[in-house]
């Protein structure tokens, strides 16, 4: 007899097949007859964890919906596998890795062993050693190599080891140090680099260099314009170890860039790109914002943490959130989930999540290697309101896609500014309201809309949404916001039976690019082996270069 693969066990267990049932009876009901039937709803189906509220009764569901895919979850071992990562276990299985981002926001007396090793203190030494630099940085005492004080702060990286950072900066601005200029370069295009350092003196500029291995193509090639552009303002090798610090596990590559290993500030394998940004990644955050509100954003990360691990799934933040992203996508073939926050200062937040989310599950095997014959991580993606609303919120209303959407929003302004917030606020309630529920021609003919634009203006709703509502935007709520998702992302990954914490997916371009980068630059037209499309490329850019 053949051996069943893992995915056939999913998509045969009894859940599975209850949810599909549960579904084929349920797509037909919408969100108005759901809320006539049930007056109390909307009271009922919310939760609250760590100073986050999540309103999620205008999805299509009921707790019917929520029982089937707990037993679902269940039987894919969400509790054990949380257990698993919590305990320091290799969950990264591609990876042989544990996975501990976890651990960075650890309190300091807790332990968490791998390989037979308390990690906790090796986190804790060093944010102590951060946090010391950037004290020295605050009082004046660090100095560049003509004396000055450091003014201008650049990070060097990319993806995580640039979409947190920024993101966390942008966030966490009302809280940053006004006297300093923070910028932030990933891009291998020129014009990232021209543009970030045009106005700024070299000799009051520090360079972070965030790459775990120090050979990222990108971040390696834009440091070493930024070495170039130091020294040429500077003249001298030596002003390299005043303006540059390094973020790495790679001590020899440090060192040979002219950093002094000293102002190195290492991490660990069990942290991923897209988790790292409250390790030393965050070390730009610490400098904009000081280490004690730093340390208030790790213990939002780990009351969120808490909750994810002690709190039954039936009341369990991120795992509802999960279970609503993996339902609207396995079942309801919603392919695109939105993220639409209702503060400025969030508007990094959507490009984050794209990373955390699409780099985590965007993945075609299960943890076996088997084939999956379901859709996994859905396309998340975002702008903040009432931006948006007055850009893409139209194809959500009447085009015909539905789009799930989260919606997140604060009770209390950083900025008091007249009428402003609570007229943010009316909106995202009213994008809720009206993405559930829609305008039917009957109401549009009340109101004496003339019939030739009825069909034009109706608004089917039945659209859903979560509302995520904090008090308002604090170091703690973004860490508290962020392990929110980063345990959702882990939620849905454990139901589809797929490995979150790898990425394997965008090693491929990595060594294209580095074969045709030689081809390129090459002294002489060279034999191209590539297809058709790519060598006629190829020979397009040499042809234009010959002539510059």
């Amino acid at each position: 007899m053949e051996k069943q693969t893992d995915v056939d066990t999913l998509t045969q267990r009894p859940s599975w097949l209850a949810l599909k049932e549960h579904h084929a009876l349920f797509r037909e009901k919408n969100l108005q007859s759901l809320f006539q039937e049930d007056p109390k709803r909307g009271e009922r189906l919310t939760t609250s964890a760590a100073g986050l509220f999540l309103d999620y009764s205008k999805n299509r569901i009921t707790e019917e919906t929520l029982r089937l895919l707990t037993v679902l979850a269940r039987e894919q071992e969400l509790p054990e596998q949380i257990d698993r990562m919590f305990r320091g276990e290799k969950i990264n299985t591609t990876e042989h890795r544990a996975v501990l981002h976890i651990a960075l926001r650890a309190a300091r007396e807790e332990v968490i062993v791998v390989d037979g090793e308390n990690v906790v203190p090796g986190v804790y030494a060093v944010l102590d050693k951060m946090s010391s630099f950037v004290r020295k940085v605050h009082d004046g005492s660090w100095k560049g190599h003509t004396g000055k004080p450091v003014r201008n702060v650049i990070n060097i990286g990319i993806g995580g080891s640039d979409l947190g950072p920024v993101m966390a900066f942008e966030a966490l601005r009302h809280y940053s140090r006004r006297e300093m200029t923070f910028r932030f370069i990933s891009n291998i295009d020129g014009t990232d680099f021209t543009e970030a350092t045009r106005d700024l003196d070299p000799a009051e500029t520090l360079f972070i260099v965030c790459s775990k291995t120090f050979t990222t193509l990108e971040t390696m090639t834009n440091a070493s314009t930024a070495r170039a552009w130091l020294k040429a303002s500077l003249g001298s090798d030596a002003a390299i170890a005043r303006h540059f610090v390094a973020v790495s596990t790679n001590q020899e590559e440090v060192q040979r860039f002219g950093i002094n290993p000293e102002n190195m500030f290492g991490f660990w394998d069990w942290v991923g790109g897209r988790y790292s940004m409250d390790s030393s990644i965050g070390l730009s955050t610490m400098l904009a914002i000081g280490p004690e509100r730093f340390l208030e954003m790790l213990s939002g990360f780990r009351k969120m943490d808490h909750h994810f691990r002690s709190a039954p799934l039936e009341q369990n933040l991120p795992v509802i959130l999960g279970l609503l992203s993996f339902w609207e996508n396995s079942f309801f073939g919603c392919g695109t989930r939105g993220i639409f926050p209702y503060d400025q200062y969030l508007k990094r937040f959507p490009a984050y999540l794209q990373q955390l989310t699409m780099e985590s599950n965007g993945k075609h095997v299960t943890k076996s290697g088997t084939r999956v014959n379901y859709d996994t991580g859905p396309i998340f993606w975002g702008e903040p309101g009432t931006n948006g609303q007055h850009s893409f919120y139209q194809l959500i209303h009447q085009g015909t896609r539905i789009i799930p959407s989260d919606l997140i929003g604060f009770l209390h302004s950083l900025n008091p500014t007249g009428p402003h917030h609570t007229i943010l606020v009316a909106n995202l309630f009213a994008q809720s309201e009206a993405l559930a529920f829609g305008r039917t021609a009957e109401q549009l003919r009340q109101e004496g809309v003339p019939e030739s634009q009825i069909p034009h203006r109706v608004c089917e709703g039945n659209r859903p949404t979560n509302v995520i509502l904090a008090d308002r935007l604090t170091p703690e709520t973004l860490g508290t916001l962020i392990a929110l998702y980063e345990h959702s992302v882990f939620t849905q990954g454990t139901l589809w039976g797929i490995d979150s914490f790898d990425q394997w997916g965008v090693e491929l371009g990595k060594i294209l690019a580095k074969r045709i980068i030689s081809e390129l630059e090459a002294p002489k037209d060279p034999d191209l082996s590539h297809d058709s499309s790519t060598n006629a490329l190829i020979r397009r850019f040499r042809n234009a270069r010959k002539q510059d």
